[in-house]
């Protein structure tokens, strides 16, 4: 019997304990400064939350995660408890009336005429938002700065979107903007322990690629060493985040975020502190569980979270069979690009350390950088197919799957010359396509796989494959790219979020909701890719006609016909 009831859905009476520490009678904070922390909507509502997302009164579950209740949610729901045996009980109408809908944001129809820079320069006003107070129960956290959103459905900031939107703002002189953002980020570390996914409450159970860095690392490259160590504080913070549990961990163990190999060396994995359905996609991931009935529904549940946390949500590659997503196992995958933005953090921690003047600091993270380098080489390099990869903690084996992640190495200066040679090589072969680069080499339906390319993947590879003087292979994957952006401009008037790089031509699809329109960091990697393109005297507003040549290449380069 025991068993059993494990494989099923988990229903709300056994999901009150929050790991994040919340209370069901928490109160939501009413501004930045006067923070709780407050419980995510699905503990806040609990049957009613499960009774609307089940009856799908929404097209897009996240609609009533986000909406907020027009009184005391105890209140609400005691009334719900009372009304919803009665004959004439209607949901729909109950929920009207006591709580606030997410509003629509006001479609936005660009000036006629626009280039592609002016159309995304003109964006960023659209994209930001200040919200240093929120609604008594709202699911939306506060943030003491303005910041800049995706679109689309995305109302709120998402941690390692924006810092790609960041570039984009720094290319458009809008450093006040990039500016705001760190400082948002360094607010919710030291209000929360760490950066959520996002700044809704719903998120504060897992943070998301750890980027923070590398915003302070920008940042610093117009303000000087005093950002590093004006940060230095919140990014070691972040950096025991992560790192938690590693003290007497066990080899081949793992706890929470850390994993300790066979030799002892310390490497991260994505996690999430709850395993329970997403209130964003509480029907779907209820669903994905049901369809395994083998495994226990709480493991489906943290696998699915911790592949949001990766952002890379979802794809073959957390996958034991690329077609099921019901055999998701995230948390017992080492990834590689995870483990690479962490060497670029111990980096920038022991840089930090040294502008701040304590050695010892410096010389520890610069031993825990060493240490992850040797790591990744030893057991995030498939010497068999020649690519980094990802380790798979039970069959105690680097996974065979090529992925975009395998550049992140290069992205970071982690790589060793001769592997960054034949990942270039493999770049150019097996992902790089008429579009750009391809998440993966597996159609699966899943959003983070072929044909679809997304903007930050895009960026990672081209600066990666830079570092380490790969320039035409570099060059050609920016114009593929920035051609599919233009064509789709061209025909739509808007960036979007994912991009089809294998037809060239159109935004791309899958996933759990419809393709959006925004987007801030498709915003910020083409305006980064346009000023890669044209020189910094005559900068294009739009992408040439024909390719420009490469470093070394001769200057006749043609442009690349799809």
């Amino acid at each position: 019997m025991i068993k059993s009831a494990l494989r099923r859905p988990v229903p709300f009476l056994l999901v009150l304990p929050f790991a994040a520490g919340c209370a069901l009678l928490s109160l939501a904070p009413a501004r930045a400064d006067e923070v709780k922390t407050p419980p995510p909507p699905d503990i806040l509502l609990g049957p009613l939350f499960n009774a609307v997302q089940s009856a799908k009164l929404f097209p897009d579950q996240k609609t009533f995660a986000d909406a907020v209740p027009k009184g005391d949610p105890l209140t609400i729901l005691a009334d719900y408890r009372m009304q919803q045996s009665q004959r004439s009980f209607d949901l729909r109408h109950f929920v009207s009336l006591n709580f606030t809908l997410p509003k629509e944001n006001a479609k936005y129809t660009p000036p006629t005429g626009q280039s592609l820079r002016q159309h995304i320069d003109g964006l960023w006003p659209v994209l930001t938002r200040t919200t240093g107070s929120v609604e008594k129960w709202d699911s939306l956290l506060p943030l003491p700065k303005p910041y800049v959103v995706p679109g689309g459905r995305f109302r709120e900031v998402y941690y390692w979107d924006s810092y790609f939107t960041m570039l984009g703002l720094a290319e458009s002189g809008r450093w006040d903007s990039v500016r705001d953002m760190v400082d948002n980020f360094a607010y919710e570390i030291d209000t929360w322990g760490h950066i959520p996914n996002g700044n809704r409450s719903y998120y504060l159970s897992r943070s998301q690629p750890p980027f923070f860095s590398l915003m302070v690392e920008l940042l610093a490259s117009r303000d000087g060493d005093t950002a590093l160590v004006k940060y230095l504080p919140q990014m070691k913070k972040e950096h025991d985040y992560w790192m938690a549990g590693a003290d007497g961990l066990e080899k081949s163990k793992a706890a929470e975020r850390v994993v300790k190999m066979a030799d002892g060396s310390l490497l991260n994995r994505y996690w999430d502190a709850r395993d329970t359905p997403r209130p964003e996609s509480w029907v779907e991931d209820i669903n994905t569980a049901k369809s395994n009935p083998e495994r226990p529904a709480a493991e489906i549940y943290r696998d699915l979270r911790a592949a949001a946390a990766s952002g890379w949500d979802f794809s073959s590659r957390w996958l034991d069979d690329p077609q099921k997503l019901n055999t998701i196992h995230t948390t017992r995958i080492v990834p590689v690009d995870l483990n690479a933005l962490m060497f670029s953090m111990e980096k920038t921690l022991a840089r930090a350390s040294i502008a701040a003047k304590d050695d010892d600091a410096a010389r520890h993270y610069t031993a825990m950088a060493d240490a992850r380098r040797t790591a990744i080489e030893k057991y995030l390099w498939n010497n068999k197919a020649g690519w980094y990869a990802d380790y798979d903690l039970k069959n105690h084996q680097v996974r065979g799957q090529l992925t975009a992640a395998a550049l992140f190495p290069l992205f970071v200066n982690a790589a060793s010359k001769e592997r960054a040679a034949k990942m270039a090589s493999v770049a150019e072969s097996r992902l790089l396509k008429a579009g750009g680069i391809t998440t993966t080499t597996v159609s699966s339906g899943q959003q983070w796989d072929q044909p679809n390319g997304w903007a930050p993947l895009q960026w990672v590879a081209v600066q990666g494959l830079t570092n380490y003087g790969s320039s035409k292979v570099a060059m050609e994957i920016t114009w593929r790219f920035l051609s599919n952006v233009q064509r789709t401009y061209d025909r739509e008037q808007k960036l979007v979020e994912k991009y089809d790089v294998v037809s060239a031509g159109a935004g791309g699809g899958g996933g759990e909701y419809p393709l959006q329109d925004g987007f801030g960091w498709s915003n910020g990697v083409t305006l980064k890719m346009l000023d890669m393109l044209c020189p910094k005297a005559q900068p294009c507003d739009s992408v040439p006609k024909a390719r420009p040549a490469a470093a070394g290449e001769p200057a006749a380069a043609q442009a690349v016909k799809s």
